[in-house]
């Protein structure tokens, strides 16, 4: 018997999320929006996610107001997806469950370390502050290099520009 593709059976809220965020390759197109990643061929080339399967997901999450698609050229024509209020409210459960995944099935430690920007201070897997005692939005977040990005042999733009210490949100790329 086949799997069905929705919930539409299901009066939960967790299932209405899954519907906007539970597929493939979803929440690493939104993590990597974190990271600042707005350019279609940025996800493209650090995700190795295939083409098609990009703008689907692109466009899914335009419609679900998650990303904005904001024009920065007009000859030619060129878009950049840029989180909206509602996608940057997806902060938390994206860095508990890398969280989860550093504790569990990294080996080598945490690949990347975030960081309250004013204090500097390391923030836990909620995004609280222990230094200053408040959860920190994802505006004032540092993502840092860990020690289990050691063996990264990636060499796209995004990893190698994430190899150095970046504030969330703030474009990544800019060429």
């Amino acid at each position: 018997m086949a799997l069905g593709k929705n919930y539409d059976g299901q009066d939960c809220s967790l299932a209405s999320a899954l519907e906007v965020i539970g597929e493939r390759w979803t929440l690493l197109v939104i993590r990597d929006a974190m990271y600042g990643v707005r350019r279609f061929g940025d996800f493209q080339a650090h995700l190795d996610i295939p083409k098609a399967v990009l703008s689907q997901r692109l466009s899914a999450l335009v419609a679900a107001g998650v990303l904005e698609r904001r024009r920065y050229q007009d000859a030619p024509p060129r878009d950049e997806y840029v989180l909206t209020p509602v996608g940057r409210g997806l902060w938390i459960p994206v860095l508990s469950l890398g969280a989860w995944g550093e504790r569990h099935l990294a080996a080598n430690g945490p690949r990347r370390l975030y960081h309250h920007v004013s204090c500097g201070t390391r923030l836990d897997d909620v995004s609280f502050c222990a230094a200053c005692g408040r959860g920190v939005p994802i505006e004032e977040i540092e993502v840092r290099p860990g020690p289990g990005l050691r063996d990264d042999t990636r060499q796209d733009q995004v990893s190698l520009a994430l190899r150095k210490p970046h504030r969330l949100l703030t474009p990544l790329l800019t060429k």
